[in-house]
């Protein structure tokens, strides 16, 4: 089967039969059969395809895509199915984390601005029966503060370390898995240490929060709503587990158009739910106001960690970014020059041919930039595949429109103005230069020999 990211006559994706290439989770899910019948299961299972996800061959195996597969609507309906029963022993706390790039999806759909749509979201999952709603900006925060700071050590270090420079973005679990299994020690080493937000939430929701709740973190089942569905993937990395308490950091992704379609099957409109505030990590705290990182259609990393190097390595204030346009829209670059030197070039390149083309500069040992913040998906997060398609999966490039329009009209803060965070780190990780913040804030990436042919996929 030929995949439509790749330019091959043959692909390296998979060669599954028909049958399993097109199955859909709710005959892949063994679990499902046996569950008792209630009034959730008149909503739809998702149909989640193999062609659905941006992996070949080389970045997941068969009984990767079978666990990807079975997080599905039905993982949230059987959790609240348990949670009628009497039971209570057997009863689980529902949490669920939404990235801001889903927020406006749902503003889109509705005609409503993000900040609403955000609150009659919260009280549609709320009426669901989900106990808790969270907004992963603050996960966020913490991964663009880590990555601030790691670049300018590695700015320090490039004339000791081979690899510190260029250094690369962490948070798209598309491009790290395609990384890891297909580019291995050409391009790990220089892969930004720092958790991804979705990661990062995991840890704060199955830690800190259940010791605020005086909950054990088994007794939590936390989902979380994204606009792609290589966040699916992602929750099966090995940093998302505690052996401890034999508990996953995070149960279950659900993508943006999956929610929406539970709305669809309850015939349900966004604009008929009550509002409500998102909850905090912070005891009976609400979260009234809805803001987003300084990223045209992501969380923005080249932006904040561009501005911060500029600062704190040239003593240069930057308000704005001039990006000049390079190849195409999705390959683009931003640089920084003092006395008629160019100090700092940063790049962004979304998409798979935009970073095969990054990489076999690097392989050559042409790659000038400093740092590129590296997304899986043309357009950015935004344009996830879990929410910006049409029925017969094609781009949807007018509700991606709307949705750029809806995004850039929510505030930016800047990650180390939030006074939460900086509670956090010393009341959950005992200072930010802690062994315990490192451990809880990065991850290690694989280093095994990739495939002969890994470099020859064309994306």
């Amino acid at each position: 089967m030929k995949c439509e990211n790749c330019t091959k006559t043959e692909c390296s994706k998979k060669q599954k039969s028909d049958d399993q290439q097109n199955t859909p989770v709710e005959f892949l899910n063994s679990n499902d059969k046996n569950e008792e019948k209630s009034e959730f299961h008149k909503l739809a299972n998702a149909k989640i395809l193999l062609s659905d996800c941006l992996a070949c061959d080389n970045c997941i195996t068969s009984n990767e895509a079978v666990r990807v597969f079975q997080q599905n609507q039905n993982e949230l309906f059987s959790v609240l199915n348990l949670n009628k029963k009497c039971d209570t022993s057997k009863h689980k706390v529902l949490a669920v984390s939404i990235c801001p790039q889903s927020l406006p999806y749902f503003a889109a759909k509705f005609n409503l601005c993000v900040t609403e749509a955000a609150k009659r979201l919260c009280g549609f999952l709320k009426s669901l029966g989900v106990h808790y709603v969270f907004d992963t900006t603050i996960a966020a925060d913490f991964s663009i503060l880590e990555s601030q700071k790691e670049f300018v050590q590695r700015y320090h270090h490039q004339n000791q370390e081979e690899h510190a420079l260029p250094m690369f973005a962490s948070a798209c679990p598309g491009w790290i898995q395609y990384a890891e299994r297909a580019l291995s020690s050409l391009v790990t080493p220089h892969i930004c240490t720092a958790k991804s937000p979705q990661q990062i939430m995991g840890s704060l929701i199955k830690g800190y929060f259940a010791r605020q709740q005086n909950l054990s973190p088994e007794k939590i089942f936390h989902i979380i709503v994204a606009p792609c569905y290589d966040k699916k993937l992602e929750t099966l990395r090995g940093d998302f587990y505690t052996p401890l308490s034999n508990s996953q950091d995070i149960d279950c992704v659900l993508t943006s158009g999956e929610v929406f379609q539970i709305m669809e099957q309850r015939k349900i409109s966004l604009k008929e739910t009550a509002e409500q505030d998102f909850d905090t990590l912070f005891g009976g705290a609400k979260e009234a106001e809805l803001i987003r990182h300084d990223g045209r259609s992501s969380d923005g990393y080249l932006e904040h960690i561009f501005k911060y190097a500029a600062k704190e390595l040239f003593d240069t204030e930057v308000k704005e970014l001039t990006y000049k346009v390079l190849k195409n829209k999705d390959f683009q670059e931003v640089t920084l020059e003092k006395d008629g030197e160019t100090v700092l070039r940063f790049a962004a390149a979304y998409g798979f041919r935009n970073i095969q083309n990054m990489v076999l500069k690097l392989k050559k040992g042409k790659c000038s930039y400093h740092f590129v913040e590296v997304l899986a998906c043309p357009g950015g997060c935004l344009n996830g595949k879990g929410q910006a398609q049409t029925e017969d999966g094609k781009p949807d490039k007018a509700l991606l429109r709307q949705m750029e329009d809806v995004y850039a009209a929510v505030p930016v803060r800047l990650p180390e103005t939030d006074g939460h965070v900086q509670k956090l780190y010393q009341e959950w990780l005992e200072g930010m230069d802690s062994m315990k913040a490192h451990q809880s804030l990065h991850t290690k990436y694989s280093m095994e020999k990739p495939a002969a042919t890994s470099l020859d996929i064309k994306w």
